[in-house]
């Protein structure tokens, strides 16, 4: 396992508690070894239980000067462009030091809570501070972080299930945060925020580090096919790890082929994975991508019930109730579990279709905007991106096209870029010509549970237990709320719940509301 493939740490439990602090203890469903560290600052200690790649040190996660210090799960992609804005000494100590906490430590000496409108990363972090505790995630909150504010101590945890079962007493009500379904006295960070809470007053103050765009650029088709082209390159570049292959999630649809074509042009080699069912695949359109590409290939075939058994597994990994973000994520935790051997670094096409609108397949200018700017408005808690539903099985993932230069970028393009000529995604299609074959660049949109054939299969198991057409979907939230109930908040581990005997009491509970 390349030490460079993963960063210091997957996640953490931090307690940041005036005077003397306990550790710790979790139980995460991250794979991977956990390490207790203890900070005494002056004011409060600081505590944590890291989950991190086994034999690898998650010293580079920690970083302590003085009565400050820092925390962070996750990666920076921007390093080189922050070690610019930093004072000759300390860039150079954060160059040759310990890594990204070392970085965020000098960042945050020098511009406070600003530090982190500078950081393009997939992090979630904590830093203690006299009696301050700083909570931040990056841009798109792709690292969920959750907090439990109490008296004279914040407890913090990138998987919400840990600070169930961590007993602190309940502080204040924070004003304006969002609480997380059945459990008391939990929030969760917003994404692109620093949330400021003062350990003494209880108090809280949050700070926004990143929005999305509201204008939009007026450019010529081929400077916004070069800037796209461009952008996603760069990003593609730094979730690379030097010397290894790359290992990318590949459909054979634009985003991910896209994906999949930079990091073999980046790295010199490359290797892909598909995922199907016996009722729906996308098999041969990967193919036709991994074989134009040289790439080492891979296909796993799951069968539909085994593919639904594992509704629980998702819903415990990714945190989220939402039916059809679990319908979009069911095929990626499958193959991510799929995967045997030792953890990968793992690049995917995903949520390319939120800032172009892919999969919205209108020719009205307006409403194609309208979409854009609802679903940038609305991704936040949803947990899509959360790195747990790879980690669960020791992997990390990353996703290019939600970097934040790209995000800007994207969201920002006037939607005549977006749907042009009649084909959805113009301009990512127009960047990617040249790098794919014709017949993929031109392929229509597919959703990964359209092509995996789970919204269809989803649909079918709760019909079969007699659930009626126009009751489907609000079974289905039915289903995965109490799946989340059972999983998250009660600690039921997904191994122990069928999603046969949910699936069978939600049909229960409808009949017996219909009678």
């Amino acid at each position: 396992m390349d030490e460079q493939a993963f960063p210091a740490a997957f996640g953490f439990l931090a307690s940041a508690r005036l005077g003397e602090g306990r550790i710790p203890g979790a139980a995460f469903a991250t794979r991977g070894t956990c390490t207790r560290r203890r900070e005494r600052l002056r004011t409060q200690t600081l505590t944590a239980s890291l989950v991190h790649a086994p034999d690898l040190t998650p010293e580079p996660a920690l970083a302590r000067e003085a009565d400050t210090a820092v925390l962070i799960a996750g990666e920076i992609y921007n390093r080189d462009e922050l070690r610019t804005v930093l004072p000759t000494e300390a860039g150079a100590a954060a160059s040759a030091g310990q890594g990204d906490a070392e970085l965020v430590l000098a960042l945050f000496h020098r511009y406070g809570h600003h530090a982190f409108r500078l950081v393009n990363g997939r992090f979630a972090a904590v830093v203690a501070e006299g009696r301050r505790v700083l909570l931040a995630t990056d841009h798109a909150g792709s690292v969920p972080l959750y907090l439990r504010p109490g008296r004279g101590e914040v407890v913090a945890a990138t998987e919400v299930k840990t600070l169930a079962r961590y007993a602190s007493p309940q502080g204040p009500p924070i004003a304006g945060a969002r609480r997380v379904r059945r459990m008391p006295g939990l929030y969760q960070v917003p994404a692109g925020a620093v949330m400021v809470m003062d350990l003494k007053t209880g108090t809280t103050e949050t700070h926004p580090t990143w929005a999305p765009p509201l204008s939009r650029r007026i450019v010529g088709e081929s400077e916004a096919v070069e800037a796209v082209r461009t952008a996603l390159d760069a990003s593609v570049r730094a979730r690379l790890a030097p010397g290894t292959t790359p290992l990318v999630v590949l459909s054979g649809g634009i985003d991910s082929s896209g994906v999949a074509a930079l990091a073999r042009h980046a790295a010199g080699s490359l290797e892909t994975v598909s995922m199907g069912t016996d009722t729906r695949n996308e098999f041969p359109q990967a193919r036709l991508v991994a074989d134009h590409l040289g790439s080492e290939h891979g296909e796993f075939t799951l069968r539909t019930p085994d593919l639904l058994t594992q509704l629980p597994h998702t819903v415990w990994a990714s945190e989220s109730h939402d039916p059809d973000i679990i319908e979009y994520l069911l095929p990626l935790t499958a193959l991510y579990r799929a995967l045997d051997g030792p953890g990968r670094r793992i690049l995917t096409g995903y949520g390319a279709d939120i800032p172009l609108a892919g999969m919205h397949r209108e020719d009205r200018l307006p409403d194609l905007d309208s979409a854009v700017a609802h679903d940038m408005a609305t991704f936040d808690g949803l947990n899509e991106m959360s790195p747990v539903l790879s980690a669960v099985c020791g992997h990390w993932s990353t996703h290019p096209y939600w970097d934040r230069d790209v995000l800007d970028l994207l969201v920002c393009l006037e939607a005549g870029l977006k749907r042009r000529y009649g084909r959805d995604k113009w301009v990512l299609r127009a960047a990617m010509e040249g790098l794919l074959p014709e017949e993929t660049v031109n392929r229509p949109k597919l959703g990964v549970h359209e092509g995996s054939g789970t919204t269809s299969s989803f649909s079918l198991l709760l019909a079969d237990h007699g659930i009626p057409d126009e009751s489907i979907h609000s079974a289905k939230r039915l289903v995965v709320e109490e799946l989340f109930d059972r999983t998250v908040v009660e600690g039921d581990h997904p191994d122990h719940v069928s999603t046969g005997s949910v699936v069978e009491s939600v049909a229960a509970r409808l009949k017996r509301g219909a009678a």
